[in-house]
């Protein structure tokens, strides 16, 4: 298993799972390498990425391990990995979130995240299930 950051060649892979980034935010994952991929044997099957929130806390905004391998550990390594290089950036405290109808707030809160409020968005046409927000101290 390696992991690395994001790199153009990773642009069919990437949006192939990640139907929610523009191509000018997929650039800006690259260029701020603010964005990992998780590959087996040279092929990638799981992607994060992630942004300041408030500009000073790192909050992942995506995980998403490829359907057929699910539940082998991947996401809890990518999660890993995005953790240590967030503490060895020099931050105390990271983020997430995911809808309430989701089973991910289950997978973060094994990792340690605990719940920290949510976001209601109900305005016509953007409306979705109430956003959990999670943090972790690092």
């Amino acid at each position: 298993m390696e992991i690395r950051y994001v790199e153009k060649n990773d642009k069919e892979f990437w949006f192939r799972l990640d139907r929610h980034l523009s191509q000018v935010e997929f650039e800006k994952k690259i260029r701020d390498k603010m964005g990992y991929i998780l590959l087996e044997n040279d092929k990638p099957i799981a992607l994060l990425r992630y942004n300041l929130f408030w500009d000073n806390t790192p909050f992942c905004t995506m995980l998403f391990v490829d359907w057929e391998n699910q539940g082998k550990g991947y996401g809890k390594a990518l999660m890993s990995f995005w953790e240590k290089d967030m503490k060895e950036a020099g931050y105390g405290m990271i983020m997430t979130s995911t809808q309430v109808d989701e089973e991910a707030q289950h997978f973060y809160r094994k990792l340690g995240y605990k719940d920290a409020g949510a976001v209601v968005i109900n305005i016509p046409k953007y409306e979705q299930p109430m956003e959990m927000i999670m943090i972790k101290e690092i």
